[in-house]
């Protein structure tokens, strides 16, 4: 699809979504972000950029992996090496500038970025996607965004339910959860066996994930002003993955399909969490400890072999406060300071070890005539190399007639990595203790319009980014050693992000995202697995009297460059892809439903890097209960 035809697309979607704007109405999100500072706030009052998945949207859309989740999201782009290596850039940032959280406990734990594989949808009550600088609230690697992963905590009473699917493998999961007037505590478990499919296109063997996960959450109000708490998880994992050809000489022979090898990896997090409720909760205390452990091993013997052992605990103490004598949760000015320390290390290599001391504030104020303002600043005081600010600003206001402008603007850092602070002398590699933070600094400004008497919304962000301070390699053939120094020079990123809902109708409700993204190097180059176009549109449909419902999302992807690892090590813009999802549900019982869906309806054999083929046309079926 040429630049065009794309300008074309998204003009005629703008003109077909916004027919009424003169008679907007107030339109009421009805939605809390979790993630979106210190304490939730009102997703109407929010003035930094975000998106909610919700744990509806992705049975609706029959979704089952966060991979694909994230995919339909304006801003966001993955890219996948087969699926058991995808990594999610936010902004054109680098993906290590992306944290993810799960229950928000970091999902990677030492120095490293969380590579997306079997991570499943099931039990998931949301998604939370924050776009733009938020290390003040999340610290390093939160420079260009988090992605909150939230799983369900269940309702009054006892609840259960589950479900399981038959396609390309088998998934099975279930829930159950029980809630009374002083707490309650949910447990859930999945396991995914997925056959996988044959990344080198060839017709070889297939390479799949087998992953088993468990879940724990719980509250209990010791007192009326005392609440405990705890969030726990864990999953193993283990995946086949193909080794690359360094005698490859195009993308049809890089992936070498006679060297299947395996990799095992082991995921635990844990947060206890005590609240304690002062001044009739006008003062919240609020203290927890986090320890994430993540563990992986490539199987021995191949050019791939490694090993990873690593670890992180986070101890934190935060205090908020109604500063106009109202409770925190329906104050219209709160205050919030926070103390954290941080620590990380290699288990394998006791050289590496990364330890901080952190001090932040935020103020919150909502104003009568409609004007929200979120400022924040943060100190870490770095033990291993040099210390840093970060600030962030966002600005929400609402007109009466519903519609609303919301801008941002902040700066956010990612701390150097084991090997670029302490080297490995083993492989000629020198630390540097004396390296800056890479630093993202940015700015966006977007307006949200309700139109059709309330039943849409459109929301159109403008932002620019730009990376500050970027780590890069230097190499001395005196001594045959490299070494890593901070560059002057920035890499600049611009973009638009589209999205729009609409009520058609009582039973048809549509959606559509667009991201246009511009990202270059230093020196002008483009950056690579940043698609400069990425569209998608959506449908569902319910039937029967609601005892049905079809789902459809189309994805189109243009402007996408990738490295190609052969010959002269070029990079080249990917083909097109263009993908078609369909999804289904029936309701035997008011508790139980067939589903059904088919992946890749249009059986594109498309590629997110040289030499690896997505997978093509899937069916599944299966069964969903909830009691």
């Amino acid at each position: 699809m040429t630049k065009r035809c794309f300008a074309s697309v998204t003009a005629t979607a703008l003109v077909a979504l916004l027919p009424a704007l003169a008679s907007a109405q107030d339109f009421d999100l009805g939605t809390i972000i979790v993630s979106g500072g210190f304490t939730p706030v009102d997703a109407a009052r929010y003035g930094r950029s975000v998106s909610v998945v919700t744990g509806e949207d992705l049975e609706d859309r029959g979704i089952t992996t966060v991979q694909n989740a994230l995919r339909v999201v304006p801003g966001l782009s993955v890219h996948s090496s087969g699926a058991s290596y995808t990594q999610v850039r936010i902004r054109g940032a680098e993906s290590n500038h992306t944290l993810i959280l799960i229950d928000g406990v970091e999902a990677a734990g030492g120095d490293g970025e969380y590579i997306l594989t079997g991570l499943e949808t099931a039990n998931i009550e949301r998604i939370e996607v924050l776009r733009g600088p938020q290390s003040v609230f999340y610290g390093s690697n939160a420079s260009a965004g988090v992605v909150n992963i939230i799983t369900k905590s269940g309702g009054d009473g006892t609840r259960y339910g589950g479900a399981v699917e038959y396609g390309n493998g088998w998934s099975a999961n279930a829930h159950v959860s029980t809630r009374g007037d002083r707490g309650g505590l949910s447990f859930t478990l999945s396991r995914t066996d997925d056959e996988g499919w044959d990344y080198s296109n060839d017709g070889g063997e297939k390479d799949g994930i087998r992953r088993t996960s468990l879940g724990l959450k719980g509250d209990w109000a010791a007192t009326d002003q005392l609440t405990f708490g705890i969030v726990a998880r864990t999953s193993d994992e283990d995946y086949d993955f193909d080794e690359s050809s360094f005698s490859a000489t195009n993308a049809d022979n890089l992936i070498n399909d006679d060297t299947t090898k395996m990799t095992d990896r082991e995921e635990r997090q844990l947060q206890l969490w005590a609240e304690f409720d002062a001044m009739g909760g006008q003062m919240m205390h609020r203290v927890s400890a986090e320890r994430t452990d993540f563990y992986q091993i490539a199987e021995a013997g191949t050019f791939n072999e490694y090993e990873i052992d690593m670890v992180t605990e986070v101890l934190k103490y935060q205090l908020s406060y109604g500063l106009d004598g109202q409770p925190v949760d329906a104050a219209n000015h709160v205050l919030t300071a926070m103390l954290e320390w941080q620590r990380d290390e290699s288990v394998s290599n006791a050289t590496y070890l990364r330890e901080s001391v952190s001090a932040a504030a935020e103020y919150r104020a909502s104003l009568d005539n409609g004007l929200d303002l979120q400022l924040g600043a943060r100190f870490d005081d770095n033990k291993q190399f040099a210390n840093h600010w970060t600030w962030n600003a966002g600005l929400s206001y609402g007109f009466d007639n519903g519609v609303r402008v919301h801008a941002s603007a902040g700066a956010g850092v990612v701390n150097p990595s084991y090997l670029q602070l302490f080297g490995n002398p083993v492989w000629a590699y020198v630390g540097n203790p004396d390296l800056l933070p890479e630093e993202n600094r940015g700015f966006d400004i977007g307006v949200e319009v309700p139109f059709a008497n309330g039943r849409g919304l459109v929301d159109v962000t403008l932002f620019r980014e730009a990376l500050k301070n970027e780590i890069s390699t230097v190499y001395d053939p005196a001594t045959f050693s490299t070494t890593y120094f901070n560059q002057t020079g920035n890499s600049d990123r611009q973009g638009v992000e589209l999205s729009a809902n609409l009520q058609a109708t009582d039973v048809l409700d549509l959606r559509l995202g667009y991201t246009w993204l511009d990202a270059t190097n230093p020196d002008g180059s483009v950056e690579v697995r940043r698609p400069k176009h990425e569209l998608s549109l959506g449908a569902t449909l319910e039937v029967l009297d609601g005892r049905g419902a079809i789902s459809a999302d189309l994805r189109h992807v243009s402007g996408n460059y990738a490295t190609q690892f052969w010959g002269g090590f070029s990079t080249a813009k990917l083909p097109e892809i263009t993908t078609l999802d369909l999804s289904g549900r029936y309701d035997l019982t008011d508790s139980v439903a067939l589903t059904a869906r088919v992946t890749n309806l249009l059986d594109d054999r498309n590629s997110e890097a040289w030499g690896y083929a997505a997978q093509g046309r899937t069916f599944y079926v299966g069964l969903r209960s909830d009691w």
